[in-house]
């Protein structure tokens, strides 16, 4: 297991001073240091159509995904911000008392089911219902800090479109991960940096966040087809590949990304539907999958270009016909020049 960081105590913080929170006017109890840019990628067309509050706190929306989590939920619940927009909880069929404890704790909580089955669509519906500028993604086992969520907000309103949670940098940690999972995520993340030409330090860790506008029309993850009746009742990406696929297609659009350093909790109650085998196949295919599809577009994009008329003073001119101007260039200056 990564080691884990000392607690902060409250006498640490009186004597760091509070970090002033950019979610509402609420304050929000701050628990670790700011976030550090660790890479960006390059500027692209969908990151500067960013649509983003310029007078007024963005709005956060939160989305947690559900199965059976009504213990764990009275453990998150109460740690939200109260200053949150809205909190979607998008429940996958439990069969305790998940739902009435949700609406207890947290009245205005606004719950919808998920259309099909895994936690890659229930984030999917999670964020179609969603209708705030920032989406942050927050597991419901406990293993996510809420008192986090200042931290990744900051570094979207600091110019970032994704804002990407790890373990593995300076104040981050885990008390949950093992040393086969740790290692599985260095070499599918290795795999995903040479492919994508990006710098992932913590492929499959889901506590993201992101402006809405830039990175849902990027991400194109379907949610209203039905289930398949073959197989295991889920379409592409509706597993726990969804957060690798959401970072692949991310850095394939060129987006700003800011990692943020985070820590993991162990889950609080229950059991976790991960099986590492499993998923880390999926995730494996994931990653190819992504990568051809890709290249496929690299290349259709390529001969279109190549296929729409260039106007006249675009062609591509010949080495000759090149000559020829700079000779005609040069006798223009000649004359100027005797006749001054």
């Amino acid at each position: 297991m990564l080691p884990r960081k000392r607690p902060i105590s409250q006498r640490d913080i009186d004597a760091g001073g509070a970090t002033e929170s950019r979610l509402a006017p609420v304050p929000v109890r701050p628990v670790r240091p700011p976030p550090s840019a660790v890479w960006r990628a390059k500027p692209a067309p969908q990151a500067q159509a960013r649509s983003k509050p310029t007078t007024r706190p963005p709005a956060v929306s939160v989305v947690i995904p559900t199965l059976n989590e009504a213990r764990n939920l009275e453990h998150v619940l109460p740690m939200l911000p109260e200053a949150l927009h809205e909190v979607i909880l998008v429940d996958g069929g439990s069969s305790d008392d998940t739902l009435e404890v949700a609406e207890r704790l947290r009245p205005s909580i606004r719950i919808t089911r998920q259309t099909r089955s895994g936690k890659g669509n229930a984030l999917a519906c999670g964020f179609a219902a969603c209708s705030g500028d920032i989406i942050v993604m927050l597991d419901a086992d406990g293993s996510a800090d809420p008192d986090e969520i200042t931290r990744f907000v900051d570094a979207l309103v600091d110019g970032a479109d994704f804002a990407k949670g790890s373990r593995f940098l300076a104040d981050g940690g885990s008390e949950d991960i093992t040393r086969i999972r740790s290692l599985g995520n260095r070499c599918l993340g290795l795999l995903v940096n040479l492919g994508f030409r990006s710098a992932y330090t913590d492929l499959c860790y889901g506590y993201n966040a992101f402006w809405a506008a830039s990175c849902l029309p990027v991400l194109e993850l379907e949610w209203t087809a039905p289930a398949p009746e073959d197989g295991d009742g889920r379409l592409w990406g509706d597993g726990f590949e969804i957060e690798t696929l959401i970072n692949i297609r991310v850095a394939e659009a060129g987006l700003n990304v800011v990692e943020v350093p985070s820590f993991e909790l162990s889950r609080r109650h229950g059991v976790s539907n991960l099986n590492a085998p499993r998923d880390g196949l999926r995730v494996l295919r994931t990653i190819i999958t992504e990568y051809r599809s890709a290249r496929a577009r690299r290349r259709m994009r390529r001969f279109e270009s190549r296929q729409q008329p260039m106007a006249a003073d675009e062609r591509t001119t010949t080495r000759r016909e090149r000559v020829h101007v700079r000779r005609d260039a040069r006798a223009a200056l000649s004359q100027e020049d005797f006749l001054a």
